[in-house]
């Protein structure tokens, strides 16, 4: 069946659908059920014929609006805060799969350009990070303990100033977002060749594995979640580029609705690197496995939370 033929034949009971759910008017459990059916069958000839149409990606939103109103007065055995961990916050995560991509590949070629350049340049890495903290950092290197930097201060004002301080990078590259994405991306671009330089001034001085099982300790959840943060703004930005079918407004509101339950997802992230960095990363002298065993935990849960669990949740749903 042609495309614009399948549409005649069923724009008419989408709208109706559709109507339903936008205006939210109070539906019978049973019809609702029958039209997320209907919903789910079209989506999956959709998905089958035309996979590269708007015709699917509008049936997809709809049927993921459809599911959302089936089961919201089904949770009396499942608490809201569980449903939101366990469905919304993937589902949310699965909307904005390709911006968190972008952001993730912003980042990475920020990180090799800061690399790039920090070989190069031997200034460079004065420029990025100052020469108070270079200087205490080749001073500690001299000492052996490439990674001293994190061992001054109370463990428990360590963790909350780092806490604190991450949290508003985060909000920060959400947040510029509404510069038409540029704002976060710049956010992403400016940490990433932070992140770069960095690890090429202990390279330079040989140091780059010891330095390494300390940083990342803390880093392999600070560094991802900032990543997420900026797919988050991202996708606020992209909404207003690229509005689709709906007004720049509409787009915005439906975007930032959707980026802000995965930005409020990494906050526990976010107290968990803090509470490494304070109480831990200044102890990685005493076990490399200890370190190496926090390092593949902290990746695996990120990977789990924003990679399995949304693609489960995908392949549950038909959405993929």
């Amino acid at each position: 069946m042609r495309e614009v033929s399948f549409i005649e034949r069923n724009k008419e009971k989408w709208v109706s659908i559709e109507n339903n759910l936008r205006n939210k008017i109070n539906v019978e459990p049973d019809v609702l059920a029958s039209n997320y059916i209907e919903l789910t069958n079209d989506l999956a000839y959709a998905q089958t014929f035309y996979p590269k149409s708007k015709t699917k990606d509008y049936l997809n939103e709809l049927a993921i609006v459809a599911h959302q109103q089936l089961y919201k007065d089904q949770r009396s055995s499942e608490s809201q805060l569980r449903h939101f961990i366990n469905y919304e916050i993937p589902e949310a995560i699965w909307s904005i799969r390709r911006p968190l991509i972008y952001s993730l590949l912003i980042f990475s070629l920020s990180i090799v350009i800061g690399v790039i350049s920090a070989y190069y340049d031997v200034d460079f890495v004065r420029l990025i990070l100052g020469n108070h903290y270079v200087d205490m950092s080749i001073k500690n290197i001299e000492e052996g303990n490439p990674a001293g930097v994190y061992q001054g201060g109370s463990e428990i004002g360590s963790a909350l100033l780092i806490t604190i301080n991450n949290v508003r990078v985060a909000f920060l590259a959400f947040a510029f977002g509404i510069f038409y994405s540029v704002g976060a991306g710049f956010i992403l671009f400016q940490n990433g060749v932070m992140v770069g330089a960095f690890h090429q001034m202990f390279a330079t001085y040989g140091v780059l594995g010891k330095a390494m099982s300390a940083i990342w300790i803390h880093g392999a959840i600070e560094l991802s979640v900032i990543v997420i943060a900026g797919g988050c703004g991202l996708a606020v930005g992209n909404s207003m580029l690229f509005p689709k079918s709906y007004t720049r407004l509409e787009s915005f509101k439906r975007s930032m609705k959707t980026a802000s339950k995965v930005l409020i997802s990494t906050v526990p992230f976010f107290i968990v690197a803090g509470f490494l960095e304070g109480f831990v990363t200044r102890h990685y002298q005493l076990s490399l496995g200890m370190c190496l065993t926090i390092i593949v935990l902290s990746f695996t849960a990120i990977l789990y939370f924003y990679v399995a669990k949304p693609i489960q949740l995908a392949k549950r749903n038909g959405w993929v």
